[in-house]
C-alpha cells in the first residue's frame, strides 16, 4: 500500500538510518581499514626489514669476497707447489746416490774375510746411468777386481756378502763368480792371485722404488 504524506515539510518526521545498516557499514569500514593497515605494514615494514637484512648480508659478502679470492689463490699456489714436490720426489726416487753406493761397497770390502777383510781391490770402476725408458737399460756398474788370495772361494764370499748388503738394493743380483789366476811374484805370499770382473745391472726406477 502506498502512503502519501501531505503534511508540510516542517511537520514531517525525519527518516533515520536503520541501526543494522549502520552497524554493517561500520563493520565493513573497520574490516577494510584493518586490511589496508595490514597490507601497508606487510608492504612497507617487511620490505624495510628485508632491505635491511639484504644490506647487512651484502656488507658481509663484500668483506668475505677478498678473503675467498685470497683463499682460492692460496689453493692454486698450493696445488702448484704440491705438483712440483711430487715431481721432485719422483726425480729423487729415480736417482742413485753414487756417493752412498761407493761407501757401501767399501764397507763390504773392509768388513768381510776375517781381520784382513776380503783382500779385494778394484783396478777401475765405471758407472753408466741411462735415461728412463732407454733400450740399454737403466745403467750398469763395471769394475776389474783382484783378490789377494790363492783361494777362489774368497771371490765367491765377496760376491755373497755384496749381494747380502744394502749396496745391492739398487742393482739386480750379480752373475755367478768367475775369474782367472794371475801370477804376480813368486816371492810374494801368496804368489798367485785371482782376477775377476764385477758387473752389476742397475734396476729400473720402478723396481728401485
Amino acid at each position: 500500500m502506498i502512503r502519501i504524506n501531505l503534511l508540510p515539510e516542517e511537520y514531517r518526521r525525519k527518516a533515520k538510518t536503520p541501526l543494522k545498516l549502520m552497524l554493517g557499514v561500520s563493520a565493513a569500514v573497520a574490516v577494510n581499514a584493518s586490511l589496508l593497515a595490514w597490507g601497508a605494514w606487510m608492504f612497507f615494514g617487511v620490505e624495510a626489514r628485508i632491505s635491511t637484512e639484504r644490506s647487512m648480508l651484502q656488507t658481509d659478502m663484500d668483506g668475505l669476497t677478498p678473503q675467498v679470492a685470497y683463499h682460492r689463490s692460496l689453493e692454486s699456489e698450493s696445488r702448484v707447489h704440491k705438483s712440483r714436490e711430487n715431481t721432485l720426489n719422483e726425480i729423487t726416487k729415480s736417482r742413485v746416490s753414487w756417493t752412498r753406493k761407493l761407501d757401501e761397497l767399501i764397507d763390504v770390502v773392509n768388513r768381510g774375510g776375517g781381520e784382513q777383510g776380503h783382500l779385494i781391490w778394484l783396478d777401475d770402476l765405471n758407472v753408466t746411468q741411462n735415461l728412463a725408458g732407454s733400450r740399454a737399460g737403466a745403467g750398469e756398474l763395471k769394475a776389474s777386481g783382484h783378490s789377494g788370495s790363492d783361494r777362489f772361494a774368497q771371490v765367491a764370499n765377496f760376491l755373497e756378502d755384496l749381494e747380502a748388503s744394502s749396496f745391492i738394493d739398487d742393482f739386480y743380483p750379480p752373475a755367478p763368480p768367475e775369474g782367472s789366476e794371475s801370477l804376480i811374484d813368486e816371492e810374494l805370499d801368496p804368489a798367485v792371485v785371482w782376477a775377476f770382473p764385477l758387473s752389476l745391472k742397475l734396476k729400473d726406477p720402478e723396481d728401485r722404488k
